[in-house]
């Protein structure tokens, strides 16, 4: 079991690998991943530092209409997931045609449904910082943002499919060098597009830098440009690159009902959750709203900071996906458990890791993101307080990685939609008049607690296992 292409073959023969060669194997393919998380977090990075360092107004205007991005861009996830999990079980099978027939379907549903997500947001773009409750003087500029975005929907759609195809056919390194080629373009664009053409200082010399002097519609112009030059990349190494998936002629690009029947019941719930989440954290973003700019501005950036903690998190549980689906493709729902478990558990323990550092190197992480000091202070507070949380949240994040995997998509949505809105927003509401934003987050914490537990229950008494059966093939 030395390959990641040999892993799953050796599976469908019966062999069972050592405890040693499970933890090489979850850590082969967690690094492409968390290295990915790693760059699209220093992008994050990178653009709260060039937009914060126009002042408070430009961070805000983006911070009050960040969690409606993470809802549009959370159900372009769950589309994805709808295909690629089923790609995960049939390359598990070794039922490489129709892999490649759920591929065909997926792109073509990705552009439909990128065509209506943004429709949809472009529709709303004018509107919503008002429905958010934004000051009057970052409306304007949070609007031009989210037009912006809306506008890129389709290339994030189809980034996002094809990444998660790639990965669920176990080839994890192509999409995680595209993602921080992604952030690398990011950067440059950003560069060029949010600040005025000025001279620049680099070892002793001075030279002139052009830039569009956009602001903060200058921000999601480069990283709509990004996502677009990253989706065509992603679309070709997919179908013209990838072993397993590539397309070949003789092919059909016909829409069938048992496909689009299976990636709906994988899809919908998973939808579900990301709308649960999303909408509870834009109903706290308007909880936050009134406690003023600074109360804004620093909760979108300690948002941002907290994410640094959490991306290892992510990447072990895309590697959960991938080795979680392909095991129940090849029939080895042991395997699947014992996966399951170990990324949990490893997972874990790199988070709580994670959890340690951010609470020590807080005021240094809020340095670099904004040169206010009443934003410094107010966010290094409520970070400190989110750090308690991440070893259960990293319980939460791989677990639902391993779930979907399986194809138990339900569970997750029922746990997220409790948490959420039964702590997270109910204990806010309690706590924000009087705390403030620091209350916010402590009810952040406490309810990031509470999904993990619900979570690490629902790993151990392994009902998810039964669950998982086999998935129809698209073609009947």
């Amino acid at each position: 079991m030395s390959t990641q292409v040999g892993w799953s073959e050796s599976l469908r023969q019966g062999v069972t690998p050592t405890l040693r060669e499970q933890v090489r194997l979850i850590i082969q393919l967690s690094i492409p991943a968390i290295l990915a998380e790693i760059s699209a977090i220093a992008m994050q990075y990178i653009d709260a530092a060039m937009v914060g360092s126009l002042g408070a107004d430009a961070s805000a205007s983006i911070g009050l209409i960040s969690t409606t991005t993470w809802l549009f861009g959370g159900l372009c996830v769950a589309a994805a997931n709808g295909f690629s999990v089923q790609i995960a079980h049939l390359v598990g099978a070794e039922k490489l045609q129709d892999a490649q027939n759920v591929l065909r379907q997926a792109l073509v549903t990705a552009l439909i449904l990128g065509m209506l997500f943004s429709a949809v947001g472009i529709l709303i773009s004018g509107r919503l910082p008002i429905w958010l409750h934004g000051d009057a003087d970052i409306c304007p500029t949070s609007s031009k943002y989210f037009f912006i975005y809306a506008c890129a929907l389709p290339a994030i759609q189809f980034r996002q499919a094809s990444g998660a195809m790639l990965q669920c056919s176990g080839d994890m390194r192509t999409p995680s060098l595209l993602n921080i080629l992604m952030c690398f373009l990011d950067v440059v664009f950003n560069s060029l597009l949010i600040f005025p053409t000025r001279t620049v200082q680099l070892l002793g010399l001075h030279f002139i830098m052009p830039g569009a002097g956009m602001g903060v519609a200058g921000a999601a112009l480069g990283t709509s440009l990004s996502e677009a030059v990253t989706a065509i990349l992603m679309l070709y190494a997919l179908c013209f690159r990838s072993p397993q998936l590539r397309l070949q002629k003789g092919g059909s690009w016909r829409l069938t009902a048992p496909c689009l029947r299976t990636a709906a019941r994988l899809a919908l719930p998973m939808a579900l959750e990301r709308a649960v989440l999303s909408s509870a954290q834009i109903v706290t973003t308007r909880i936050v709203a009134p406690l003023g700019k600074i109360s804004v501005a620093a909760n979108s950036l300690a948002v941002t900071a907290e994410s640094l903690c959490y991306m290892p998190g992510m990447g072990i549980a895309a590697a959960a996906t991938t080795l979680v689906g392909q095991s129940i493709g090849a029939g080895r729902k042991d395997m699947a458990q014992r996966f399951a478990r170990l990324t949990v558990a490893l997972g874990a323990v790199v988070m709580t890791f994670a959890g340690v550092l951010m609470f020590l190197f807080a005021p240094v992480m809020f340095a670099m993101l904004t040169p206010d000091l009443a934003i410094r202070a107010l966010g290094v507070q409520v970070l400190r307080i989110e750090a308690f949380a991440e070893p259960l949240f990293a319980v939460a994040i791989v677990t639902s990685g391993a779930l979907r995997g399986a194809g138990d998509t339900l569970a997750p949505s029922l746990f997220n939609l409790f948490s959420m809105w039964g702590v997270r927003v109910t204990v806010s509401i309690l706590l924000a008049p009087r705390f403030g934003l620091p209350g916010v987050w402590t009810a952040m914490c406490g309810e990031l607690c509470v999904r993990g537990l619900l979570f690490l229950v629902r790993l151990l008494r392994g009902r998810w296992i039964p669950a998982a059966v086999a998935l129809p093939s698209p073609s009947e």
